[in-house]
Order: C-alpha cells, then structure tokens, then sequence
C-alpha cells in the first residue's frame, strides 16, 4: 500500500487541513518569525486565507509576549538566576536590557518589537515584567507593533513563493524544508550577533 494513501496518513491530513490556524497559532507562539515567514508562503500557494491566519498569528504572537511578560513579573530574578541560561539571558544581558529601560520606557518596547529585540527579544518583554510596566500600556504597544512586524515577515514569506514556483515539482519539498532550516538558523545567527552589538 501507498504509504500516501494509507488511513492513518490521511487521517492526519484531514486533521491538519482542518486545525491549521489553530496549529499556525500554537507555533507562532514558539517561533513567531518562522510561523510568520511560512504562513506568507502557504497564502501565496493558495492553502490559507488572509484574515484566520494573519490574526492567528497576531495572537500566538501576543500570547506569547504576555506569557513572557508574567514570566518576569511573577518569577522575576530566582527564575533567570536558575534558568535563564536555557534562554541565552544572563545577569549580563538582563542588566543591560534594563539599563535601556531606564531610559528609553516606552520606546524599548516599539523598536525590540520591530527588530526581533535587538537580539534581547526575550529578555526584554520579561524585564519590562519585572519593572512593572503597566500591562495595558504593554500590551498595546506589542499589539499594534505586531500587526506591523507580522505583516513585514508575512510579505516577505509571500514573496518567496515567487521563487519557490520556478523550482522544479520535484525538487519542491526539499527547497522549503531547507529554506526553512536557513531562516530558522538565520534568525538564531542574526539574535546572537545582535545581543553581542553594544546599543
């Protein structure tokens, strides 16, 4: 039997073509920037519709940055200082993120929201947890930057499907796979270069 056409396969076909927003939603709240790029994509191939997936990016997005803003409001230090290697946030970097705070408030907030954190993404929304900024302002700065930035990374997702049409059908699923692969470790490249830039 054709593996494709097995029960089982096309059980979790049927499955994935039905929970798909809810599917892009949960990842984007694990890597918005992949999510976002990869839903531009499958809306230029015809396999998504605008408004459920650019708002389930929206909102996996958001959901994430409040989950990251608790983080620090609740959990603060004794967290970071036990875990926060795991997330590449060091008392360093901590330090340095709430330097900026200090000056910056509200403006910190726009522009690591615009620029992937300047590679502090993470440490950013948990410090402004930890600083108490009021949650309402938080939220609204991240809300309304998201629909900007998740719109940015979508069109460029979308353009790239110009690209992928010239690609042979046979060589298709291994373009996007390593073309994903690229961005994923483009983004983590560009973090990490970033978080080492003294701005």
């Amino acid at each position: 039997m054709d593996l494709l056409s097995s029960p089982f396969v096309q059980q979790i076909v049927v499955f994935i073509e039905s929970s798909k927003y809810i599917l892009l939603f949960f990842g984007t709240i694990f890597e918005g920037p992949l999510m976002m790029l990869s839903s531009g994509l499958l809306y230029h191939l015809g396999q998504v519709e605008f408004w459920p997936v650019y708002l389930a990016l929206i909102f996996g997005d958001l959901t994430a940055d409040v989950a990251w803003y608790g983080v620090g409001y609740w959990g603060a230090r004794p967290f970071f200082d036990k875990y926060g290697h795991y997330f590449s946030m060091t008392p360093e970097i901590i330090q340095k993120v709430e330097r900026r705070f200090q000056h910056y408030s509200d403006r910190i907030l726009v522009i690591s929201k615009l620029t992937m954190g300047l590679g502090f993404a993470l440490a950013t929304l948990t410090v402004a947890g930890m600083l108490r900024v009021p949650f309402w302002r938080y939220l609204i700065i991240n809300l309304v930057c998201g629909f900007v930035w998740t719109a940015f990374l979508f069109y460029i997702g979308y353009s790239f499907g110009n690209i992928y049409e010239l690609v042979p059908g046979y060589l298709r699923i291994a373009f996007v796979i390593c073309s994903l692969v690229a961005a994923f470790f483009g983004i983590r490249t560009l973090n990490r270069y970033l978080a080492r830039v003294d701005w």
